[in-house]
C-alpha cells in the first residue's frame, strides 16, 4: 500500500508543479477550506475537477488518494489506507479523494471520515453523487461545486483575450474562436488544441460510455446504450418521449429506456429539460428537450445531416444557463403555450419565473423575426412574465412592442 500511495504522491507533485488557467468561479477559496463542510466538485470527466481542487489546496498541507487508480481500489484496505496517509503526509490539513466514486460504498465511508472531523475535498464525475448517494447520507453535510467544460470567457481568456475588452488588433482573433467555440466546444485540452477534437473527444465519449456507465451498471451488450446516445446525440435540443424511444428501437420495456436514458444523464453527457406547468403530473408526463453538456460531442462525434447553428447557439445557451446555477428539476425549464407557441427556457427563481428566453442564430429575416417575438410575447403572456430575452449570435438592440420591452443580446453578453 505504501509503493501505491507514494507513487500517487508523485503524481500530485507532478500536477501542482504545472501552470495552469484559473477557473472563473463565484467562490471563495478561503472560505471554503475554512467551512468544516464536505466540499463536493461534480461535473464530467476532463473539464478540470481534479485541478481546480489542487490549486484550492496548492499552499495548504494536504493529503491525496486518486481512485481512477486500479492499483488503490484492487488493494483497498480501509485502516492500512489511513495509517499510511499520516505516515507519507505528516499532519495533513485537508484530504483530496478523486473520483471518489470508483470506489465501493464510498458515500458510507465518506460519512465516517465527516463524523471523525476531516477537512474533505471530493471530486466525481456522476450526477448521482448529487441526487441519491450523498443526498442520501449526506444531508446539509456538503457544499455542491459543479464544473463544466470552459465558457467562451474561459476558452478566450486561454488566448489571453479578455471577453469584454477585446482590442481591435485581436478583434479577428476573438472572432475565430468565438466560431470555433459554437463547433468545437469547452473542453480544456481541446481548447487549447483545437486540431485534436476530433481523436480527443470521440476517445472521451467512449470512455464515458463505456467506463463511467458499462462497466459501473455492468452492462455486457453496450449495442442498446451506444444506440440512444447516438439518438439523442442526433437529435439534440429536439424534443423525445421514452415511449417513442422504446418504440423507435424495439426496447424491451420503457423501463429499459429509461434506464439508460438515466445512466446517460449520469455522469453530465445529456440534459433532459422539462416543459414547465403548474401541476406537477401534467409536467412529467409531457416530452422532454435533450441537451448535451459540450458542443464538441455533436460536430465530432454525432451523426448530423445538415450544419445548424441555431440548434448549436440553442445547446451552448442552455449549457451556459446551467454553469450559473440553474437546474433543470427546479429552476430551468422549456414552454408550450395554448397555440403550441414555443419558448427556448423558462427560468424560475423561488417559485416565481424570473425570464423567457429564446434562441435565434440571426434575426435579420422579417419572418424569422415576426416567429420569434410572437412565440415570446405569447408565452409572455400566458407566464405573466415582462422580463423577456432573446439570444443570437452576434446582434444587439431593444424591441418594443407596446408596452412589452423585449432584450436582444449576443450569446457572449448572457
Amino acid at each position: 500500500m505504501k509503493s501505491i500511495l507514494l507513487n500517487q504522491l508523485e503524481e500530485r507533485n507532478r500536477l501542482l508543479s504545472q501552470q495552469y488557467v484559473e477557473r472563473i468561479n463565484n467562490y471563495d477559496i478561503q472560505s471554503l477550506l475554512q467551512n468544516p463542510m464536505i466540499k463536493l466538485i461534480t461535473g464530467p470527466r476532463r473539464v478540470g475537477k481534479s485541478v481546480f481542487a489542487l490549486i484550492m489546496l496548492k499552499q495548504t498541507n494536504f493529503a491525496y488518494l486518486n481512485f481512477d487508480d486500479n492499483q488503490l481500489l484492487n488493494n483497498w484496505d480501509e485502516n492500512l489506507v489511513m495509517h499510511t496517509l499520516q505516515e507519507i503526509y505528516p499532519d495533513y490539513k485537508y484530504l483530496l479523494l478523486d473520483e471518489v466514486q470508483n470506489l465501493k460504498d464510498w458515500d458510507l465511508w465518506v460519512s465516517t471520515l465527516y463524523r471523525r472531523g476531516y477537512n474533505l475535498i471530493i471530486t466525481g464525475s456522476n450526477a448521482r453523487m448529487l441526487s441519491q448517494e450523498m443526498a442520501t447520507v449526506l444531508t446539509g453535510r456538503y457544499i455542491p461545486i459543479m464544473m463544466l467544460p470552459f465558457s467562451l470567457q474561459e476558452t478566450l481568456q486561454l488566448h489571453n483575450i479578455k471577453l469584454f475588452n477585446i482590442p481591435e488588433e485581436k478583434k479577428a482573433e476573438s472572432d475565430l474562436l468565438q466560431e470555433e467555440y459554437l463547433y468545437q466546444g469547452g473542453y480544456p485540452e481541446v481548447a487549447k488544441v483545437r486540431s485534436i477534437s476530433r481523436t480527443y473527444l470521440s476517445t472521451l465519449y467512449d470512455s464515458i460510455l463505456l467506463k463511467d456507465i458499462a462497466q459501473r451498471h455492468k452492462i455486457r451488450k453496450t449495442e442498446e446504450l451506444y444506440t440512444i446516445a447516438g439518438y439523442l446525440l442526433a437529435n439534440f435540443c429536439n424534443l423525445f418521449t421514452t415511449n417513442d424511444l422504446t418504440a423507435e428501437f424495439g426496447m424491451k420495456s420503457v423501463t429499459t429506456t429509461q434506464k439508460y436514458l438515466n445512466y446517460l444523464n449520469e455522469p453530465y453527457l445529456f440534459f433532459y429539460l422539462q416543459r414547465f406547468n403548474n401541476k406537477f403530473k401534467v409536467m412529467k408526463k409531457a416530452a422532454r428537450k435533450v441537451y448535451v453538456v459540450d458542443n464538441g460531442f455533436i460536430d465530432n462525434v454525432g451523426f448530423q445531416l445538415s450544419e445548424n447553428k441555431g440548434r448549436l447557439l440553442e445547446n451552448q445557451t442552455f449549457i451556459e444557463l446551467i454553469r450559473q446555477g440553474y437546474n433543470t428539476e427546479t429552476s430551468i425549464f422549456y414552454y408550450h403555450s395554448r397555440n403550441n407557441k414555443e419558448v427556448d427556457f423558462v427560468t424560475r427563481k423561488g417559485t416565481k419565473v424570473e425570464r423567457l428566453i429564446q434562441v435565434c442564430y440571426d434575426l435579420s429575416s422579417e419572418k424569422t423575426r415576426k416567429r420569434e417575438i410572437d412565440s415570446l410575447l405569447e408565452c409572455a403572456e400566458e407566464l405573466r412574465c415582462n422580463n423577456l430575452y432573446i439570444v443570437t449570435y452576434n446582434q444587439e438592440e431593444t424591441i418594443q412592442i407596446g408596452t412589452q420591452q423585449i432584450q436582444v443580446i449576443p450569446f457572449h453578453k448572457l
